[in-house]
């Protein structure tokens, strides 16, 4: 009897070591937009596999400058195609395993409520007050707001009153605050919003360039487990769940 007990526990122990090398964590840089979501999408990851994830946010362009700097992140969630496909053509990704992981939706809002119902017209009027947007030149939702203004005819009139975040996180900061009058912010970050809906425009697809939203695995998680399970459970049905249920389209 206690040599069957013996081996019940030899096996026991084995299987539970077994499970600690196996189990490894990941260290994720993730666009700001997709905060929410990821906060949502990491703790369903670590209960379907084991792993454990790290996770760090900002902008695109900021993040991808300390990729190239030799930050030890092991995967990429950009809220750009750009930065991704550079990153394969400067040997920091794995060629290959670049995706699509949610197309991005920009919205004008403000939580104020009755500030515009058209927002098309409010931006045309010019006297509308100081507009938030993320800078253009290292968040991609920033780049997508000065081509809708652009788009419109409004950049010249508009762009002494732009306030400029960091990121969109710190955009839409300034929105949720009401130290803008509005401001270009991501439909995601409007729908986890826990206040008053306030007023919103969601700007047509055809006023932008289409926001894809691509996923890619960096050379420095290309042996690490729990980096490729990672980009798996990201295409899966409960990350692909989250992800729409914050307001983005998927492939």
């Amino acid at each position: 009897m206690r040599k069957h007990l013996k081996r019940i526990a030899l096996t026991l122990g084995m299987g539970l070591a077994t499970a600690t090398v196996h189990a490894a964590e990941v260290s994720v840089a993730v666009a700001a937009n997709f905060t929410d979501a990821t906060r949502d999408i990491v703790p369903l990851f670590e209960k379907a596999t084991g792993h454990t994830a790290k996770v760090s946010f900002g902008s695109t362009g900021k993040l991808y400058a300390q990729i190239e700097h030799g930050a030890p992140f092991e995967v990429f969630l950009a809220a750009d195609s750009k930065r991704p496909k550079k990153a394969e053509g400067e040997g920091l990704a794995v060629v290959g395993s670049r995706f699509t992981y949610a197309r991005g939706k920009l919205v004008l809002w403000t939580p104020e409520a009755g500030r515009f119902s058209d927002g098309e017209a409010f931006l045309k009027s010019g006297d509308g007050g100081r507009l938030a947007i993320a800078n253009p030149k290292t968040a991609p939702y920033g780049l997508a707001a000065r081509q809708v203004m652009e788009h419109l005819g409004v950049w010249d009139t508009l762009k002494g009153q732009v306030v400029k975040g960091d990121s969109i996180a710190q955009t839409f900061q300034f929105a949720a605050t009401n130290n803008v009058a509005a401001g270009f912010v991501a439909l995601s970050q409007v729908t986890a919003w826990k206040g008053d809906a306030g007023s919103r425009w969601e700007i047509p697809d055809g006023y932008y360039p289409p926001i894809a939203q691509q996923a890619v695995l960096l050379k420095k998680g290309e042996a690490n487990p729990a980096a490729t399970a990672f980009l798996e459970f990201l295409k899966g049905p409960e990350a692909r769940k989250v992800i729409t249920g914050y307001g983005y389209g998927v492939e």
